[in-house]
């Protein structure tokens, strides 16, 4: 049996409602040299048998079983035993387009440096519309095409949709595959991958259509709640762009900046001052530092060591008024600055 070109890694559970629309996606793929690994985490629902009757008309797939262990438990299982080496992941409760294996792997054929190339997604549901704040998330996303776009958005949200992503499957051994940390999987995949040298892209064609549904692990699972984000983020932030800093300034004494700073102090690096447009807040301190508005930040950073700026207020817009802020100011991103909202 010949190796193929790609393997697509499929963790299967209780899936039963929309696993039919996901293989039928796959076995329309332009691209003809993969395979489908798919992992069934002991689904109860029939699941199981969907698989076995695509398996015996889909000579491409493969299935594994397991008993019930979790997302990360099967997507270590099904890596394990994928002979590509470019792994493509897939949700079982989404659909790729024709043409997104091939422009994928295409991108990796024009970019021997490469590492994940991920690609424009858009969201959609069976029960009506998709909501205004998923549909501003998918721009958002769907907006950090380039290398550079991913690294220096990365601890805002996760840059990647997770079953977008296709990656080679030597750098995924080589950080040892996906980790339990209490937080979400992908993102500290992401983060891993980006605080090791590795290199990203989006192809800039939306090529995944992802479902939204009410019960996603995103929203059913702790995992995935924005307190375990925000202690992701303070976790590779403290081991990246806050080491060797002298001072910390986080932009944004509201809820945000409040949380973060919490998981900050408890990785050795509160924050020596906070800064905020709300005057009823400056004056007063959070955390033990003081709240000052924004004209006093010039003489925050000016005091002798470095110092580095966090962006962390989620209001709408802000984040672009804030960038601007800061740039105007004569501060460059990722070097004295980091947006993280």
């Amino acid at each position: 049996m010949s190796t193929p070109s790609v393997s697509v890694l499929l963790p299967v559970y209780n899936a039963v409602r929309f696993l039919d629309g996901c293989l039928q996606s796959l076995a329309e793929q332009t691209l003809d040299d993969f395979e489908i690994v798919a992992v069934d985490d002991g689904s109860t629902d029939g699941s199981a048998e969907i698989l076995d009757q695509w398996r015996r008309r889909e000579p491409r797939l493969r299935v594994l079983t397991q008993a019930h262990g979790g997302l990360i438990t099967a997507l270590n299982h099904g890596l394990g035993v994928c002979r590509a080496e470019l792994v493509a992941r897939m949700d079982a409760d989404d659909e790729s387009l024709p043409e997104r294996l091939k422009l994928q792997r295409r991108a990796f054929d024009q970019d021997s440096r490469l590492d994940v190339a991920s690609c424009q997604v858009r969201h959609f549901a069976d029960d009506g519309p998709v909501g205004k704040g998923l549909r501003i998330y998918e721009r958002w996303l769907n907006g950090l095409v380039s290398h550079e776009d991913v690294l220096r958005e990365r601890f805002i949200e996760s840059p990647l949709p997770h079953p977008s992503a296709m990656v080679r499957r030597s750098v995924l051994l080589a950080a040892g595959g996906y980790r339990e940390r209490g937080w979400p999987e992908d993102y500290d995949l992401w983060l891993r991958l980006a605080e090791a040298g590795h290199r990203f892209v989006k192809v800039p064609r939306e090529l995944v259509r992802w479902r939204d549904h009410g019960d996603r692990l995103t929203r059913r699972d702790r995992r995935y709640a924005v307190e375990r984000f925000l202690e992701c983020k303070a976790h590779f932030l403290a081991r990246g762009p806050l080491a060797g800093i002298d001072r910390l300034v986080i932009w944004g004494a509201g809820q945000t900046g409040r949380r973060l700073s919490k998981h900050l102090i408890r990785r050795g690096h509160p924050p020596g001052a906070f800064i905020d447009v709300d005057e009823r807040k400056c004056g007063r301190t959070v955390r033990g530092a003081p709240v000052h508005p924004p004209e006093d930040l010039t003489a925050l950073l000016t005091t002798p060591g470095r110092a580095l700026v966090l962006a962390a207020v989620s209001s709408r817009g802000a984040r672009e008024l804030i960038r601007a802020r800061l740039v105007d100011l004569g501060l460059v991103e990722t070097r004295d600055f980091w947006c993280v909202a």
